[in-house]
C-alpha cells in the first residue's frame, strides 16, 4: 500500500514484502512447472528408450509387460515414424523412436528454461 500526502509519497510497512512475496511465489509456480514437464518428458523418454531395447533384443511380444512398453513407445514415436527408412527394420525402429526420445527431452528442456527465466 502506498500512503500518499501533498508532501511526500512513501510506502506503508509490508507493501514491498508484498509485492516480494507475489513474486516469489510466481517464480516457484514457475519453477514447479518447469519441473513437472522436465519429469514428464523423462518418463517419456525412458518409455521409449526401454520400448527401444525390446525391439533390439528381440523381447517375446507375447508377453503383456513387453507388449505394453512397446505399444506405449509406439504411440509415443508416432510422429517420428519413417523419418529414416532403413533396409532392417529393427533399426530404423531405433533410430527414429530414439530422435523422438531426443526431440522430447530437446523440447521440454527449453520449455523448462523459458519458465525458469
Amino acid at each position: 500500500m502506498i500512503a500518499t500526502s501533498s508532501a511526500t509519497t512513501t510506502w506503508a510497512p509490508g507493501a514491498a514484502a508484498s509485492v516480494a512475496g507475489a513474486t516469489a511465489t510466481g517464480r516457484a509456480l514457475r519453477y514447479a512447472l518447469a519441473r513437472l514437464i522436465t519429469t514428464v518428458a523423462a518418463i517419456v523418454a525412458a518409455i521409449i528408450v526401454a520400448g527401444i531395447i525390446l525391439v533390439l533384443l528381440k523381447a517375446n511380444p507375447a508377453n503383456d509387460i513387453v507388449d505394453a512398453v512397446r505399444e506405449a513407445a509406439k504411440w509415443l514415436s508416432k510422429p517420428f515414424d519413417a523419418i529414416f527408412e532403413l533396409k532392417r527394420r529393427r533399426p530404423e525402429i531405433a533410430l527414429n523412436w530414439g530422435i523422438a526420445a531426443v526431440v522430447y527431452l530437446v523440447i521440454a528442456g527449453l520449455i523448462a528454461k523459458l519458465l525458469r527465466r
